[in-house]
This record gives C-alpha cells, sequence and structure tokens, in this order.
C-alpha cells in the first residue's frame, strides 16, 4: 500500500468540524476495545496515529472529555459538541502523537489497518482467528511493531 496522498481531510457527520492532516500518519489499526466498540457504534474503532504538528482543525471547535480505556490509561477525547462525532484521543503528554478516528476521513476507503488490538473483545463473526495482520489480545507493551508495519507496508 503506498503512502497517503495528504492532506487527508475529514471531519464529523454534520460538518460543523473539518480537519486536516498535512503529516504521514505513523500507524493505523483496528481497536475492539469495548471503548471503541461504544463510541463507534461498530464493532470497532479505526486508530489513525499522527503527530500533533501534523494535525489542525481548519473550521468549528472541539469538546474533550476525560475517560480511561480497557487499560486503565487516562484518555482525553474530542468530540464535536453538536453532532457528537469523535474526531480523536490523546493518551500522554501533549507532545505524544494522538489517535485520530478514521471513520471521520472524508474517504476512509483509502485507510487500511495494518493490526488489530483487544482482540480479545473482538466479535468472533470478523473471523479475526483467521487474520495475516498482527493481532494483540489486548494493547501491546509497545505500538513500535505496528508502527515499523505501516511504514514498511
Amino acid at each position: 500500500m503506498p503512502e497517503l496522498k495528504l492532506p487527508l481531510n475529514g471531519g464529523c457527520q454534520c460538518g460543523a468540524v473539518r480537519y486536516r492532516i498535512t503529516g504521514q500518519p505513523l500507524t493505523l489499526y483496528a481497536c475492539h476495545c469495548l471503548d471503541c466498540q461504544k463510541q463507534s457504534s461498530s464493532a470497532f474503532g479505526l486508530s489513525l496515529w499522527v503527530d500533533q504538528d501534523d494535525f489542525e482543525i481548519v473550521q468549528g471547535t472541539l469538546n474533550e472529555w476525560v475517560t480511561h480505556g480497557d487499560s486503565g490509561e487516562q484518555k482525553r477525547c474530542t468530540f464535536c459538541g453538536l453532532c457528537g462525532s469523535r474526531i480523536h484521543h490523546l493518551s500522554g503528554d501533549e507532545r505524544s502523537p494522538f489517535s485520530v478516528k478514521g471513520g471521520t476521513v472524508d474517504d476512509p476507503s483509502v485507510l487500511e489497518p495494518i493490526g488489530h488490538i483487544w482482540v480479545k473483545r473482538a466479535h468472533d463473526w470478523l473471523g479475526l482467528q483467521e487474520s495475516s495482520k498482527p493481532c494483540f489480545e489486548t494493547e501491546p507493551e509497545s505500538f513500535d511493531g505496528l508502527i515499523e508495519a505501516w511504514r514498511d507496508r
């Protein structure tokens, strides 16, 4: 899979919030934790890691709330205050990469996850038992392997 054509544009469901990603993402994986299932109203969430310097809000304002993921780590979640669409998650410090929700990209068909995390929470009908992609029962100790796999795709 080639590098993504930049910029990547996206936004919330109602269009009040719009963003632009100007640098190549660090990785993309599907997360099957219960929080991602709830926030996406689906079987998993797509986590597109980007450097904060490569992400800008070009329209609208984000609201924020704080929760804790299945790992116990604190997670800051941003969303559109009008329609509630989740835009990104941030764990760690203000310089850490953060996870843009892949479903908010204008053309999500250009995104193919490199692996899966929290597969112990994944639905059997997804067939991940036969996946050739890296799968982690919970959150991996390090995301270096997923970052390297994305870079080498």
